[in-house]
């Protein structure tokens, strides 16, 4: 319950009508204070008037007033700037460390948002205010969408600067591990990180004269070059003698081929055509990042990624399955998923390594000119009437989903809040 007196207090959703201290006192809120998330009162600099005296200090909630000695803060000379304290249970008066008395307030909430709170918190659904979210106006809903999606790409700059710090800073090599891991597109992903960060970058670089030692690397650092009997085509052993080279000369150990998932997943998708596809983008370009900095529009970005494998490929998915010809390349959707989920990101991030805020611009105007992404959870949301307009829209949505509806963090949700105050 303390966490419930905490966020009413701070969002001010109590009744103001004839508020009184345990002691009959008359009180009046002029402001709450500001929430400290560091030790000390829970809220700092508010302001309250009591039987017609103004006090301005510090404000701490508890469950039961009792609370206020178990927790130490009866000889605490740090709350003694608290003027006062809000309770559920009035079980104790309590005092400051030099014993003047402290005024409590047992927080009165309206029963609409009692009523409110259970119905969010208690609701079993997937999507808890499906049903209500419509009545929410589209200014609150535009505005939390827009927070929602920068507190997505703060997050996976969070990642991004983490990953820079491994590897001193280096964003060509951060750029490729974040690239391998959405070549996994979902099913894949861990397996496909794993691989990029057994298998360095600089080595890829030192074979770019080699198309069949790129092809090989990928290939053999992922296990599926291990089996010989698995196929007597000569390109399977050629590639299998490259990589023992490189095994040998990089000092590799290739992963256990069995990460990787294959079952269920259309052709294109298996982990040997994403390999040598990657493979075809490393052979092409040596610093992909400082490239796409320099880039002046999405179809520009686009072209670095359309390249297609070795001929080898357009006749196989696997080395011992042959088909029809059809040469391979990444699709308009794929390559979509990888500019939402890899460079927008990274791009956010270089702005705000290197305090350039027309870099984190230009990530944000990237997904504005993306199409929205397809899947379960923008469906949900669209069926409860929120406009989706492009791809930084289902970003929002997923960071919603993730952060708080899974999480069952509604309090903490704006659409929550306003869901809260409604009667």
């Amino acid at each position: 319950m303390e966490y419930i007196l905490h966020y009413i207090w701070k969002y001010r959703l109590y009744s103001t009508v004839d508020l009184r201290t345990t002691e009959n006192e008359h009180v009046e809120i002029i402001d709450p204070g500001i929430e400290n998330n560091d030790s000390g009162p829970d809220f700092f600099n508010a302001k309250v008037i009591v039987d017609g005296t103004l006090w301005a200090g510090s404000v701490e909630i508890h469950e039961k007033a009792s609370d206020w000695i178990r927790h130490g803060h009866a000889t605490d000379p740090l709350y003694d700037n608290v003027i006062l304290h809000i309770v559920e249970v009035d079980d104790k008066v309590i005092y400051r460390s030099n014993q003047t008395r402290i005024p409590q307030l047992l927080l009165p909430i309206p029963e609409k948002v009692l009523d409110n709170m259970d119905w969010l918190l208690n609701n079993e659904s997937p999507l808890a205010c499906k049903e209500r979210l419509p009545a929410i106006d589209g200014i609150h809903k535009s505005e939390w969408m827009d927070a929602l999606l920068c507190e997505r790409l703060q997050r996976k700059t969070e990642d991004i600067l983490h990953w820079l710090e491994q590897y001193e800073k280096d964003w060509e090599q951060v750029f490729y591990i974040l690239l391998c891991r959405n070549f996994g597109f979902g099913v894949n992903n861990d397996a496909f990180e794993r691989l990029a960060r057994s298998l360095p970058l600089k080595h890829i670089q030192k074979q770019r004269g080699s198309a069949s030692q790129i092809e090989s690397l990928f290939l053999g650092q992922a296990g599926l070059l291990e089996d010989e009997y698995q196929t007597q085509h000569h390109y399977y052993h050629f590639l299998q003698q490259e990589y023992r080279f490189l095994k040998h000369k990089y000092n590799l150990q290739p992963l256990p081929s069995h990460i990787f998932k294959r079952l269920r997943l259309r052709p294109n998708a298996t982990p040997h055509i994403k390999l040598v596809e990657l493979a075809a983008i490393w052979i092409k370009h040596g610093t992909l990042f400082s490239s796409i900095l320099e880039a002046k529009t999405i179809r520009e970005i686009k072209d670095y990624f359309r390249v297609s494998p070795s001929i080898f490929w357009e006749t196989h998915y696997q080395f011992n399955q042959k088909t029809h010809s059809c040469k391979k390349q990444i699709g308009e959707n794929a390559l979509n998923i990888l500019l939402i989920n890899t460079v927008a990101p990274l791009l956010f991030a270089y702005g705000k390594a290197r305090h350039l805020p027309e870099c984190q611009e230009r990530a944000l105007k990237l997904l504005e000119r993306m199409p929205p992404e397809q899947n379960y959870i923008i469906t949900s949301f669209r069926q409860t009437g929120i406009e989706v307009k492009n791809a930084g829209d289902t970003q929002a949505l997923i960071q919603l989903k993730r952060e708080y509806c899974e999480k069952k963090r509604c309090l903490y949700c704006r659409f929550g809040f306003q869901l809260l105050k409604q009667s």
